[in-house]
């Protein structure tokens, strides 16, 4: 059988080689200017082996992936394919060595269909017929992993929902043609999915591991990691802190050894002392909602938005958001609104802005010195956010994305907080962000409702509407369900999300 080829999950499995690591790193070290990425980092993953990697945002896990997937190239240090030391590493080769990446910023080009993003990644999808064989090839794999997805392949990218685009995303880094594929890694895979499609993704994971396969899976859900993962590395300023079977962690130490945040207690302001006793924030109508079942928001609420990702919790929001500005059916709004988007590079920052710019653009009557902008206010403003919120630069007038994912996320929380809204909406504004940014951002939440800041959160971590008062679940757009937070569970919401009524 030595250097026998043959095909399983769709993967080329080389078991003459069934004993060698498929790809290890020894002394990796990467600097951007003074700051230190990675301090001379091992690391390696097996055949048939998925290693969870968990660190807070900016500890160097993305920066380590780069490497792997030949992105980056590391100052110092070397990295290791198939136990063969390799001199010129890049993409290609690392196509070329079976090893793929999805990475957690989407990489698909939004002008061009499903079948024809599938083309980009295999050069072997040539000649007459090619677009009906991506075509078929895409199509197949997310049939595989995602059975009932609803995606085509002649869907152009920019008209999917972020969703789907993450799943198509995935099965493509699964589909194959004349290259081999041996490692996938996956970061943050589950960000913008619910938990059925998350659970369709990972069980399809522990499918092709069980296979022979190998994947590297980064994820800020930490209970996805501890139960899908055979080993466990964790990073902590550019360093491997910790690296042990997935067995020998639980959630708690998982989250002592990343540091900078200890095991958290969840505690949801009650809704029962302010239910009744606070002025109205938001009613709101789904379109679809002909039963009368309305979205109620009090002052000082927090509400959660469940069910899976695409039936509707978004367009409430945007509704209750345009609701702001003018009268539209369905739809009372009674103070300010602010919007956090989930989506954050098309929906959230300004690219070519600073810190600054970003935070105080919705403070703009407060920030004006007759009609122009004064910079003192503006500086004034972003420096009392960055140290209430811990937005860590040397310089808030440095460019957005000079901040990590996590930062840039607490830069928008920054820019909402601090504009005069009563009401925020927050549209999975939590997707790959790190458990310690996640409970700073819980806590701080939970201070602004308790101060009569209403709140409507979308989220699709089960976990996160703990936080929340009353959880409305939705399905095809309808309200199916109001859940008060002593009445939650995930086969709740589940039950809801599948069903017509609680």
């Amino acid at each position: 059988m030595a250097g026998a080829d043959i095909r399983l999950n769709g993967a080329e499995k080389h078991f003459g080689a069934a004993n060698v690591e498929i790809v290890r790193l020894d002394g990796a070290e990467k600097h951007f200017g003074a700051v230190r990425a990675l301090g001379g980092v091992d690391f390696h993953v097996g055949p048939g082996e998925c290693v969870g990697l968990v660190g807070h945002n900016g500890a160097g896990k993305s920066t380590l992936m780069h490497m792997v997937a030949g992105t980056l190239t590391p100052d110092s240090g070397t990295i290791g394919v198939h136990g063969a030391v390799e001199d010129n590493y890049s993409v290609s080769r690392a196509q070329q060595l079976g090893i793929r990446c999805v990475f957690q910023e989407l990489s698909l080009c939004p002008n061009l269909s499903v079948a024809e993003n599938t083309r980009i990644n295999h050069a072997a999808l040539t000649g007459l017929g090619w677009r009906r064989r991506a075509a078929n090839l895409i199509a197949a794999k997310l049939d595989e992993i995602f059975p009932d997805h609803g995606i085509s392949a002649a869907d152009i990218v920019g008209d999917l929902s972020i969703g789907r685009r993450q799943m198509v995303e995935v099965a493509r880094a699964f589909t194959v043609t004349r290259d081999r594929l041996d490692l996938v890694i996956l970061d943050e895979p589950t960000s913008s999915l619910d938990a059925h499609t998350s659970g369709q993704l990972l069980a399809f994971v522990r499918r092709f591991v069980a296979g022979g396969g190998s994947c590297i899976l980064i994820s800020h859900v930490l209970g996805e990691v501890l139960r899908n993962a055979d080993r466990i590395v964790v990073m902590r300023d550019g360093k491997v802190v910790a690296s042990d079977a997935a067995a020998a962690f639980d959630r708690d130490r998982l989250v002592a050894v990343m540091g900078g945040a200890e095991a958290h207690r969840k505690s949801a302001v009650q809704a029962a002392a302010k239910a009744g006793a606070s002025p109205l924030r938001v009613r709101a109508r789904p379109a679809g909602q002909m039963d009368g079942k309305d979205l109620v928001a009090c002052a000082g609420e927090i509400i959660g938005l469940a069910g899976l990702a695409g039936h509707g919790q978004t367009d409430l929001l945007l509704q209750v958001f345009a609701g702001a500005a003018r009268a539209k059916a369905g739809i009372e709004v009674t103070a300010p609104v602010a919007l956090v988007a989930g989506d954050r590079q098309s929906d959230g920052i300004f690219p070519q802005w600073s810190i600054s710019e970003n935070i105080g653009i919705r403070s703009l009557s407060r920030l004006r010195n007759g009609l122009l902008i004064s910079p003192r206010r503006e500086a004034e403003l972003a420096d009392f956010w960055q140290k209430k919120i811990g937005i860590r630069t040397p310089d808030m007038n440095n460019n957005i994305f000079s901040l990590s994912g996590g930062n840039q996320q607490k830069a928008l929380f920054a820019r909402a907080l601090g504009s005069d809204a009563g009401i925020v909406l927050m549209d999975d504004p939590m997707r790959g962000v790190d458990i310690g940014t996640k409970l700073e951002v819980y806590d701080l939440v939970r201070e602004e409702a308790s101060r009569g800041r209403t709140f409507l959160w979308y989220t699709t971590e089960t976990e996160e509407l703990d936080n929340c008062d009353h959880i409305y679940v939705f399905k095809n757009g309808r309200i199916v369900a109001n859940l008060t937070r002593d009445e939650l569970t995930e086969e709740k919401i589940i039950q809801s999300s599948f069903g017509d009524a609680a």
